[in-house]
């Protein structure tokens, strides 16, 4: 059976692409992508020149049906989304899924992430994190779900355009002005930068500029009546010698 390989493609540097990720490009038969274009500035800066298809999000069931049938005639594929990894906030789910159910080999190719890039840097501590990717551009549903993950123990990770990122810390100030969180914006890129504080001092730093550019991953810090600093449930009676 064909391949098809999910391969993560840099985030802004393109030096962050693997070896790995250089070679399977190489090898396989066509690149599916989100945005050919995209992809093809990746390849040129590579040295390498494929068949390519689009798998648009707006149209990923065509897209993906494309790809399972160039595996089907035993062709091996890799799919790159315009950055990061595929799957991730990005397409990319659809077409592993009809090929693993076809019972092709899907292989991921891990590397660069917005999410980890920023948990990596931020310095803020947490036994562990959820990830919710962009929130409704619709405020009510936006601030619902904000409310949900404030209130949890653990950290959460959010990505969010330069269009909205200032009404997003505006909601979350309105729920807790005291919580403290880490927005990375232009992560990997020339201009990358690491904005920490309350979201009072972030949207205040952000409304003295005269534009705000660049795509953003927010870390925020769980809730601090639930979480204490070793990353364990405030409250908790676990210890590292008791066994359950």
């Amino acid at each position: 059976m064909a391949i098809l390989y999910m391969v993560a493609t840099p985030i802004g540097n393109l030096e962050d692409i693997t070896l790995r990720a250089v070679r399977i490009l190489g090898e396989v038969d066509t690149i599916a992508c989100e945005d050919t274009r995209h992809t093809l500035g990746m390849l040129t800066h590579l040295g390498i020149r494929k068949s390519l298809i689009a798998c648009h999000a707006q149209d990923e069931a065509k897209g993906s049906a494309r790809i399972l049938g160039l595996l089907n005639q035993g062709k091996n594929v890799a799919y790159c989304s315009d950055a990061g990894t595929p799957g991730l906030s990005d397409p990319g789910i659809m077409a592993a899924a009809m090929a693993r159910e076809a019972g092709h080999d899907v292989v991921p190719l891990p590397g660069a992430s917005a999410l980890t890039a920023l948990v990596s840097a931020a310095g803020m501590y947490s036994k562990g994190f959820t990830f919710d990717g962009f929130l409704s551009p619709k405020a009510g549903r936006r601030r619902s779900r904000l409310k949900v993950l404030m209130a949890r123990a653990e950290a959460f990770v959010l990505y969010e355009s330069p269009y909205r990122i200032q009404k997003l810390l505006e909601d979350i100030a309105a729920i807790d002005p005291d919580r403290q969180l880490c927005a990375g914006r232009e992560l990997t890129k020339l201009h990358e930068e690491f904005l920490c504080g309350t979201a009072a001092t972030v949207l205040g730093d952000l409304n003295g500029r005269a534009s705000v550019k660049g795509e953003f991953a927010v870390l925020v810090a769980g809730s601090p009546e639930k979480f204490s600093r070793d990353g364990s449930e405030a409250g908790s009676a676990e210890s590292d010698d008791e066994e359950n």
